[in-house]
């Protein structure tokens, strides 16, 4: 595996900047779909009703 990382140095960047990519799609898309489900129950402030 390091024989990798020293052939290809820039592979470990590439791979830690998918993880982001990754972890950033994974928060957008649960923040998303947690909003969905209480759209209902507050209003423009965000207060209950």
């Amino acid at each position: 595996m390091s024989d990798l990382f020293d052939e290809y140095p820039m592979l470990i960047f590439a791979l830690e900047a998918l993880a982001a990519l990754t972890l950033l799609v994974v928060i957008v898309v649960w923040t998303m779909s947690g909003r969905k489900k209480d759209a209902g129950t507050h209003n423009d402030r965000g207060m209950p009703r």
